[in-house]
Order: structure tokens, then C-alpha cells, then sequence
């Protein structure tokens, strides 16, 4: 009786970001989608929020401009974080989602926009390029905007790119502000060891307010040592980091979690510039 020879076991893919050890510096509460990708990919998260989003005391404006929507043409959504401040005060005001139906509603990119889907609002547009600039081009070429007023919940600290490009196309903007970043790393000290000693890969940055937080926590020397590498979700967010004099390695094609890890994967994975030596 003959015995056919064993049959060789085909090798498990490696991983592409095995052994990498990845900051996640965006806020704790928005981490989770980039944590689970990376560790999917084999990489060692290393979560280090740097900020807490902390909605204003003061949320009166936003009260009054929701009870008036239907004098806004358009009402502009930037962020994740914006979204959930607005629905969440709506939920205790007891106001629902069917109040957009008076506005149209814009969203910066296809988080923001889903995060809106998810809180029962209509998206009527999403531009090609998720930064204000491209929201405005958008904006322009749906609508005319000479003396439409338009709605721009946001951050109290934030780039005036989109009111500003907005009022010259001749459009009435409101820019209310519903919440602000506060830093959540303490004095950094640790991971600003960990960043001197060469012991972490990249450092993942989605905003330049957490750019500005981290160089606070770790110190300027330590953000622009050269002793780890920089991923940036953004042109705007990439800027923000060289400004600190730290070297940009992954950028993206796509401002979105999925378009980061993408390049992350490219750069570092088999045949990417930051592929270890053997």
C-alpha cells in the first residue's frame, strides 16, 4: 500500500506591519476605528491620545441658530467631533434630526458624513477633497452663494480657511463655536522617553490640534528628533507637523483612516522605504 507524500503547508502571509510599534495620538474616543486597522495589520498600537474634546459651557448660540435653521441655506459639518457635540445637545434639548430638512447640509469628508447618516441627517454634498478649500470649490459649483447665509458649527479653535473662502464667494456665514480640544497626555513624559530611545516606529497624527498638543507634551527636541516617523492624514495636518520641524514620511492620497493605514501599509510594508533591514 502506497502513502502519497505530505503536502508542504502553504506559509501564512506575514502581517505587512508586523513588529511595528504605531502612536495613535487622535482623542480616546475616536481611536478605535485606526487602532483596530493597524492591529489587524500586525502592528503594536501604542494609544497615546493627546487630546479630550470638551464641549462649551455656553452652547446657547447653538440652541438659537438650530431653532432657526430654515433661515440657513446651508449648514457645514468639519468634523466627527462637531457632529456628536451637535446631536448630543440636540438629544437633551429634545430636538430631533428632522430639523436639517429645513437646511442642506454639507459634510467636510466621508466620516463626517456618516457620522451624520448615522444620526439620522441627510447629506446633500461631500466634496472630492476632504479640506476646506475643496468645500468651498464644492459649495460654489452646487449653489450660488452670493447672500445665502450658511451655518458652520465647529471647533473654537480652527483653521478660518472655509468661513473666509465662503464670504469672499459673497455668502452671510455664522461660525459658532460647540467645543474645544484640551490636552489629555499630561506632562508626555513617557512617551517622550519612548520617543528619544528610538523604541517607537510612527507616530500617527489626524489633526493639527493634536499636532500642536503632542509637541506641548513631549517638547519641541523630542517632536522634531528625527528618532521615529510621521504619518499625517492630511496636506493641513502634514503642514502643521513640519512646522515643528519634523519630517513627514506617510502622507496620503485619501484624508480618511482608511486612506492613512493604506499608506501606512505602503510605507512600511514589504517593498515600502521604511521596510526593515535585514
Amino acid at each position: 500500500m502506497s502513502h502519497s507524500p505530505p503536502q508542504p503547508v502553504p506559509a501564512r502571509p506575514v502581517p505587512p506591519l508586523r513588529g511595528r510599534r504605531i502612536v495613535v495620538t487622535r482623542a480616546r474616543e475616536q481611536a478605535g476605528e485606526l487602532v483596530r486597522a493597524l492591529e489587524e495589520l500586525g502592528a503594536e498600537v501604542v494609544l497615546a491620545p493627546t487630546i479630550r474634546i470638551e464641549p462649551l459651557a455656553d452652547l446657547e448660540p447653538l440652541r438659537r441658530a438650530l431653532s432657526g435653521l430654515a433661515d440657513y441655506r446651508w449648514t457645514v459639518f468639519t468634523s466627527q467631533n462637531t457632529v456628536h457635540v451637535v446631536l448630543e445637545r440636540m438629544s437633551v434639548w429634545g430636538l430631533s434630526a428632522n430639523i436639517f430638512s429645513q437646511t442642506r447640509v454639507a459634510a467636510i469628508g466621508p466620516a463626517t458624513a456618516d457620522a451624520l447618516d448615522a444620526g439620522g441627517v441627510r447629506v446633500e454634498l461631500v466634496p472630492t477633497g476632504y479640506v476646506a478649500e475643496s468645500l468651498v470649490d464644492a459649495l460654489a459649483l452646487r449653489d450660488a452663494l452670493r447672500g445665502a447665509r450658511i451655518l458652520i458649527p465647529r471647533a473654537a479653535t480652527a483653521r478660518d480657511a472655509l468661513p473666509a473662502g465662503l464670504q469672499a464667494l459673497g455668502a452671510l456665514v455664522d461660525v459658532i463655536a460647540v467645543y474645544r480640544t484640551v490636552p489629555a497626555l499630561g506632562d508626555g513624559a513617557d512617551l517622550r522617553q519612548a520617543l528619544l530611545a528610538g523604541q517607537l516606529d510612527v507616530v500617527t497624527f489626524t489633526a493639527s490640534s493634536i499636532v500642536d498638543h503632542f509637541v506641548t507634551a513631549v517638547g519641541v527636541d523630542a517632536a522634531r528628533s528625527g528618532r521615529f516617523g510621521v504619518a499625517a492624514i492630511g496636506p493641513v495636518t502634514a503642514d502643521t507637523a513640519r512646522r515643528y520641524g519634523m519630517t513627514v514620511q506617510v502622507e496620503p492620497a485619501e484624508y480618511t483612516t482608511a486612506g492613512l493605514v493604506k499608506a501606512l501599509v505602503q510605507y512600511y510594508g514589504e517593498g515600502g522605504k521604511g521596510k526593515a533591514e535585514t
